[in-house]
């Protein structure tokens, strides 16, 4: 009788697991959540060690967890890194950049360092700030300033004969 009862718990358990490992996105939950499925669905901690490719330690660790906190031990205890300019700022520099006709991004290099002392080591998040403010960096004007459109139509002329002289080598080819 004591094995029934102790049963019912754990088939609980492993329902509760199950349906958090089929909504979760993120693989480091669901490694934890289905070490502790595993070991209540009886497989010994040498099996899932080689299943999952973790040591003993973090199965026995995540089952201590659960069993104290529940579902809510699994989520990531990583916060991130603090942003550079607080939410109030990034919207000041979008509204800054919805002011302008054309940007680049020495602009907004300048911008940042000269008005909230920051400099970012990476471009990529300038680029961010520009997709925010719903600006693309690469495209800053509708039309190319150095078009030529004479240029422009002679290389058609030149380009359009190549495709045509590779045809028949490529249908010999097939």
């Amino acid at each position: 009788m004591s094995s029934e009862t102790s049963s019912a718990p754990k088939t609980a358990a492993i329902e509760e697991l199950k349906a958090f490992i089929k909504t979760q996105r993120d693989g480091r939950q669901v490694k934890k959540a289905l070490a502790v499925k595993l070991l209540y669905q009886e497989h010994t901690y040498e099996s899932i060690v080689s299943i999952l490719d973790v040591s003993m330690g973090f199965i026995a660790k995540w089952k201590q967890a659960y069993e104290a906190e529940g579902l809510s031990s699994f989520p990531p205890q990583h916060k991130g890194r603090q942003s550079y300019l607080t939410q109030a700022q990034k919207d000041a520099v979008i509204e800054w950049l919805g002011t302008k006709d054309i940007w680049t991004l020495n602009e907004l290099e300048y911008h940042l360092a000269s008005e909230y002392g920051v400099s970012y080591e990476s471009k990529q998040s300038y680029y961010n700030l520009f997709e925010s403010a719903g600006l693309s960096w690469k495209k800053t004007r509708k039309v190319n300033p150095k078009k030529d459109a004479a240029l422009v139509a002679q290389k058609k002329l030149i380009s359009n004969g190549y495709w045509h002289a590779i045809a028949p080598r490529l249908n010999a080819a097939t």
